[in-house]
């Protein structure tokens, strides 16, 4: 069978936050609109696949923002996922519930998701994953928390460990995707990081200091270097061009990097990407035969304890490269009974899933649920001869394969944790609120076209939130005379609970254009993934200009209210110039102290 070259269209999302139908409706009406088809979904974390109450209390945020959201009508069967939706885990998850599918495993139909760390197979695309984000006190212990979880391990249980970066040390070969939820450490300076820092302040003093983002992430960049590279976690939309240094190389390898906002109003949270892929290989969903065989060759090297753990290095008795050989991928095929197939049909639900017609619940009676062994993950444990952690911590399991470890370690791990020069502050919470209000947003359809890799050309389309509806699912900007938006009554709206979904609309001319334009520099075009051809000012010149078609909702303003009132909003603040002398607002010295309080909570290595 001959090699045909063609693309395959890969929609990309930020943080979800359990926004599932107004993700879903979006890149369902942007096929649509653009006539095209999206092939693949892929989530950078905080997915949030809440099944039931008791996921929702084992998830890391304050009550007043423990909101059901969508997934658990996809884990019902009231909805099915459109598109094969494939996702990584962030700081904002059911713990519980991710902990039972430590190797990756179904969450609901059509749903997967990655476990600590994957590597799947898509269509002939390689496609690897690392959930959760770096912490420097965590990242040497094993996978020792369990539900029901303290205040402390609720956190810990989504750090990265050591373990899980060791085994995707490992890979060799080409890798076509790799997502991590926080950015790999200096990241910035591949792109426009003036930008970057104009639009989130408080990050001047990491990236001067190179401290934001995961230097674990970081140290996988460097050896995997990846075609593509997607991330969430700081909420703000940022495409980088990495040009990797290779002395036996006439072409230095790159990496597309691109982070992505939150479901929101106004943001740039997803992104349809083209990549080309062999169109004669048909799009099936399968494990990788060499990452399973190095979950088996390192199975003697996981932990389910509270200690730190080093993995092996030069000088140690026992073996530290574990990139296998071809007999040890064969022996692994052969396991898997020479089927490397994920099959779609191998969900199977643990628990019961939320019933809305009860009303919203009272989570501070919710007690969290007692951990449950996914059978999926036993049976595939099983048949590959490796341990499930969860089952090894509640007892139900004897640890396979195991074997006295040596006491050299691999030195380069205390450059992770323990000099300080060198650790990465990432922050587990974005410094902004993780919600916004329940409304209805609408979004405008952005198209650029650029040239791919290759000679072909490639397009991609970004999807923006630009503004808030009212009640009657109209533009709150909206005039009686607007030509340039559909009318209300077609645009699809999704209804769930109390909240209002999606409504979209066709791309708005700019102000005063007088209707569409193909000049870059009037029209709101998103900026592309950077070309690997490109310098790196070219990629910053591709910088969209901002949208002026409706007022700004800021999550900061809301913020400042909440802090002054101490009270909870109900009702969403339009970013208009502020009123000035209103109650409810801070001024002078103590919005200083405020916003210093801010970043501070958000830039230290941990907060409650």
């Amino acid at each position: 069978r001959g090699f045909k070259l063609g693309t395959m269209h890969i929609a990309v999302e930020g943080c979800s936050h359990g926004e599932l139908d107004t993700i879903y409706d979006a890149i369902l009406r942007l096929q649509e609109i653009h006539n095209l088809k999206v092939d693949l979904l892929l989530c950078c974390g905080d997915f949030q696949a809440v099944r039931n109450e008791g996921d929702l209390k084992c998830m890391a945020v304050p009550l007043k923002f423990m909101n059901m959201c969508d997934f658990y009508k996809y884990h019902s069967g009231e909805k099915v996922a459109p598109i094969l939706t494939i996702f990584i885990g962030g700081n904002h998850e059911a713990s519980n519930y991710l902990q039972e599918h430590p190797y990756g495993g179904w969450v609901a139909p059509n749903i997967y998701y990655l476990g600590y760390a994957s590597i799947v197979k898509y269509g002939g695309l390689r496609i690897g994953g690392m959930s959760g984000i770096y912490k420097g006190h965590d990242y040497l212990k094993g996978h020792f928390e369990k539900p029901p979880y303290s205040q402390d391990t609720i956190r810990s249980i989504y750090h990265v460990r050591n373990l899980d970066v060791f085994r995707l040390k490992q890979l060799s070969g080409n890798m076509d995707i790799f997502m991590s939820h926080d950015w790999p450490r200096g990241i910035y300076a591949h792109g426009n990081k003036e930008k970057l820092i104009r639009k989130k302040a408080f990050f001047r003093e990491e990236i001067e200091k190179n401290t934001l983002g995961s230097r674990a992430a970081e140290d996988l960049l460097k050896k995997m270097q990846p075609n593509y590279w997607f991330s969430g976690h700081l909420h703000v939309k940022f495409p980088a061009l990495v040009k990797h240094q290779d002395d036996n190389s006439s072409k230095p390898k790159t990496t597309k990097f691109l982070a992505l906002d939150k479901c929101l109003p106004r943001r740039e949270f997803l992104q349809i990407v083209q990549i080309p892929h062999d169109t004669s290989l048909p799009l099936e969903f399968s494990h990788d035969a060499e990452w399973l065989t190095i979950l088996r060759l390192t199975n003697q090297l996981l932990s389910t304890q509270a200690k730190n753990v080093y993995m092996p290095g030069p000088g140690s008795e026992e073996r530290y490269q574990f990139t296998p050989s071809e007999s040890e991928i064969k022996e692994t095929i052969e396991l898997m009974n020479g089927d490397l197939t994920i099959p779609v049909g191998s969900f199977v639900r643990t628990a019961q899933t939320y019933n809305a017609s009860k009303g919203k619940p009272k989570m501070n009676l919710v007690q969290m649920p007692k951990p449950v062994l996914n059978p999926t993950t036993i049976a595939f444990c099983d048949k590959l001869g490796i341990d499930d952690p969860l089952a090894l911590l509640l007892g139900a399991k004897k640890k396979a394969n195991s074997s006295p470890r040596s006491s050299r370690f691999n030195e380069s791990e205390l450059n992770i944790t323990l000099d300080n020069s060198k650790i990465s502050y990432v922050p587990d919470e974005s410094p902004e609120s993780d919600e916004d209000n329940d409304c209805d947003i609408l979004v405008e359809m952005k198209h650029t076209r650029e040239d791919s890799i290759r000679h072909d050309e490639a397009f991609e389309v970004s999807l923006s939130p630009i503004r808030r509806c009212d009640s009657n699912g109209l533009s709150s900007t909206s005039t009686s005379g607007s030509t340039d938006s559909l009318p209300a009554a077609s645009s699809p709206r999704i209804f769930f609970g109390k909240r209002k979904g999606l409504s979209l609309s066709q791309p708005k001319s700019t102000p005063g254009g007088g209707g569409s334009s193909s000049s870059s520099s009037s029209s709101p075009l998103a900026a592309s993934l950077p070309d690997s051809s490109s310098s790196l000012d070219e990629c910053e010149s591709r910088s969209e200009p901002r949208s002026e078609s409706s007022p700004i909702r800021s999550p900061q303003h809301k913020r400042d209210l909440e802090e002054a009132d101490s009270a909870d909003s109900t009702e969403a603040h339009e970013a208009v110039p502020t009123p000035p002398s209103s109650a409810g607002s801070l001024h002078g010295e103590n919005k200083k102290l405020f916003k210093r309080r801010n970043q501070s909570l958000y830039s230290s290595a941990e907060d409650e």
